[in-house]
């Protein structure tokens, strides 16, 4: 080992899912959203041009803050955004969670939670999920320096009720508590009506699944006055202009379009109920998911091995080689069209595995 590796930081890195080189695939492992984005989203981007590149973005992203805190019913004062759900948790973390006392997430939830808390120095303790792969909001009343879920929740697609949500943050109104809405649009109950009520509530949410703009990388949070001016310390301290252009005119464009929104998380849903029925009669079982994935798991066959094949045939799903999900596969769920050729294949190999 060099002299100069005593001193780097080591962490055990966050594992994104694989994004295949190749086009003729059907990919159902990354929960993107297998519509386009609203077709002012492209008129937008086609209207940028090189005068606006060769300048700095505006650091307060003041066009895509007003547009969020219209349509969340907030003041602009009270919405931060950075460049996706991942930097804004980042952030957050970075900002909240520096009492010295552990902070508190399920133990199967988002994995880039204990990627941060060690990076950060955070130390961190988690709280096990029940049989049913659900939140128990009495596991959040011990002491700690901070709580952060998923609602739904990932990679189950497990969603609390708001009432639950209310009684982990009334528990905790000494420390700072983010609730990671990125599913929430597919059928959960946002927590943002509870924002008014409590000041240490932080509802964070993304462009990336709802709204078709996973490339563009585009998240925001909504919290009181008080820790948004937290967060855009943090930020203008680390880098001032954290959203480019293209990203600021895409999002906000996709803010505006509520009817195309709508219309497209109803098709992913319907696609889903009919997904659990499909799934539910060739012998999987999973959790009732209120996310654009199923968490799915079949008591004849290894995930692992049904995985590969499904690989092997250009069919992508995600596998989690962690305790207690290791015989579950999280399926995204994609067009019409795709899931049928899912659906398909999955007969086939079934009944030519069973045989």
């Amino acid at each position: 080992m060099s002299a100069w590796e005593e001193n780097v930081r080591r962490v055990t890195p966050y594992t994104p899912g694989e994004q295949p080189a190749w086009t003729d695939v059907i990919k159902l492992n990354t929960n993107e959203n297998p519509y386009p984005p609203a077709p002012g989203v492209l008129r937008a981007l086609s209207a940028v041009d090189g005068d606006s590149l060769r300048r700095y973005p505006d650091p307060a992203a003041s066009a895509l803050v007003n547009a969020l805190a219209d349509h969340c019913h907030v003041s602009p004062e009270q919405v931060f955004v950075g460049v996706g759900s991942d930097d804004v948790l980042a952030m957050a973390f970075m900002t909240f969670f520096n009492s010295g006392k552990p902070i508190l997430f399920p133990d199967v939830t988002y994995s880039f939670y204990p990627v941060w808390a060690e990076e950060f120095r955070i130390p961190y303790r988690k709280t096990a999920l029940d049989a049913d792969f659900r939140i128990r909001k009495e596991d959040y009343r011990e002491e700690n320096g901070g709580v952060v879920f998923p609602n739904p929740n990932a990679p189950t697609g497990v969603a609390m009720e708001l009432s639950e949500v209310e009684d982990i943050v009334r528990s905790n109104r000494d420390v700072v508590v983010i609730v990671d809405e990125a599913y929430v649009d597919f059928g959960a109950q946002s927590a943002l009506p509870l924002v008014e009520k409590y000041d240490n509530l932080l509802v964070v949410q993304t462009f990336s699944k709802s709204r078709s703009l996973a490339g563009m990388r585009i998240g925001f949070a909504v919290g009181s006055p008080a820790l948004i001016r937290y967060l855009n310390d943090v930020k203008y301290s680390f880098n001032s202009y954290t959203m480019s252009q293209a990203a600021l005119a895409c999002g906000t464009e996709s803010v505006k379009d509520a009817a195309y929104f709508e219309e497209t998380v109803g098709k992913i849903i319907e696609t889903r109920e009919r997904a659990k029925e499909t799934l539910a009669e060739m012998g999987f079982s999973f959790p009732d998911s209120k996310a654009n994935f199923l968490f799915i798991t079949h008591p004849r066959f290894r995930a692992k091995e049904l995985f590969e094949a499904l690989r092997e045939n250009r069919i992508y799903v995600r596998y989690f080689a962690q305790p207690r999900i290791d015989d579950y596969l999280r399926v995204t769920i994609g067009t019409d069209g795709q899931m049928e050729a899912l659906y398909g294949f999955l007969r086939d190999w079934m009944a030519r595995s069973a045989g």
